[in-house]
């Protein structure tokens, strides 16, 4: 039996799993918020249907017909997780052991002032939006409990890699070099998200939790001087954070400093990160910005 990936929300991270399993010979669906994204969707081989907080998939018992997988990448709303919201008992009927991914945050730990965490620790969420991800990883446990699924917590830092990064950043102009005294952010490569997802997926352990995250929790203004440095541009000037004018949703994330521990991927599910820390990663995405740029200049 070929096996088949049903991904609700087909964005940054989850498009990377697909797109290595449809490689290994597996069938692919998935959701877009648009009729125009669904038809480019059917043209790379991926079979599609539209999905929105307040949309959800018409047919969605035939859409989920052969699923031996699904990864939930959709983010929870007001309302809480819309997959379970309006999908909740088309996914309880699927086979019992039906491996589900669901990508959460490491936001769901809040601040512990610069110390480590770890899956065992208690979910202490700062805001809005991590209190709305600790909810719905808790419905997402309670169907699989409930109804015999096989499912995964992936909690993701903060996420960079191809078009998403401090270089590109930096070549727009927009970078700013912030600086609150102590503060770290864990990160992650999208391929090394992807890796962690595959890995999972031939070696499942029902109810678990992943810390997905790279080995250096760095300062914020450090990453943007090393891309700076890549690219060869003076850095910005350092901002006290105290003083610097910034939107509530960019301060927002200085709310929590934390270290996050990613022994579990490594020990358990045997992840070998491509991408260990920020340099490595920005390091193997230079030669995309320095073609970029050259593509650019030839243009003019």
């Amino acid at each position: 039996m070929t096996n088949k990936l049903f991904c609700f929300g087909l964005g940054f991270s989850a498009r990377l799993v697909a797109d290595q399993l449809r490689e290994d010979g597996w069938k692919i669906a998935g959701t877009t918020r648009s009729a125009d994204k669904a038809r480019l969707l059917a043209t790379q081989g991926i079979e599609p249907f539209v999905f929105g907080d307040d949309q959800p998939v018409d047919d969605i018992r035939s859409a989920l017909d052969g699923v031996t997988h699904v990864l939930v990448s959709a983010p929870p709303g007001g309302e809480g997780d819309p997959v379970i919201r309006h999908h909740g008992a088309d996914l309880a009927a699927l086979p019992e052991g039906t491996w589900i991914g669901y990508l959460s945050t490491t936001g769901v730990y809040g601040d512990r002032n610069g110390g480590e965490v770890t899956e065992e620790d208690d979910l202490l969420p700062s805001g809005k939006r991590g209190r709305r991800r600790v909810a719905a990883e808790k419905a997402w446990f309670d169907l699989g409990r409930r109804h015999g699924l096989c499912v995964h917590s992936f909690r993701l830092a903060g996420i960079y890699g191809p078009g998403r990064n401090a270089l590109e950043t930096v070549r727009s102009g927009r970078a700013r070099r912030i600086v609150k005294p102590g503060q770290v952010f864990s990160r992650i490569h999208v391929e090394d998200i992807a890796q962690t997802v595959l890995a999972s997926i031939r070696k499942p352990d029902c109810g678990a939790v992943y810390n997905v995250c790279d080995d250096d929790a760095a300062p914020p203004q450090d990453v943007i001087a090393y891309a700076c440095g890549l690219l060869g541009v003076d850095p910005p000037a350092e901002e006290d954070f105290a003083t610097a004018k910034l939107s509530p949703m960019a301060a927002s994330f200085y709310e929590d400093n934390k270290r996050v521990s990613n022994a579990r991927i490594k020990d358990e599910l045997g992840v070998t990160l491509r991408y260990p820390d920020y340099r490595a990663g920005l390091m193997a995405l230079l030669d995309g910005i320095l073609a970029k740029i050259d593509a650019e200049q030839e243009i003019v």
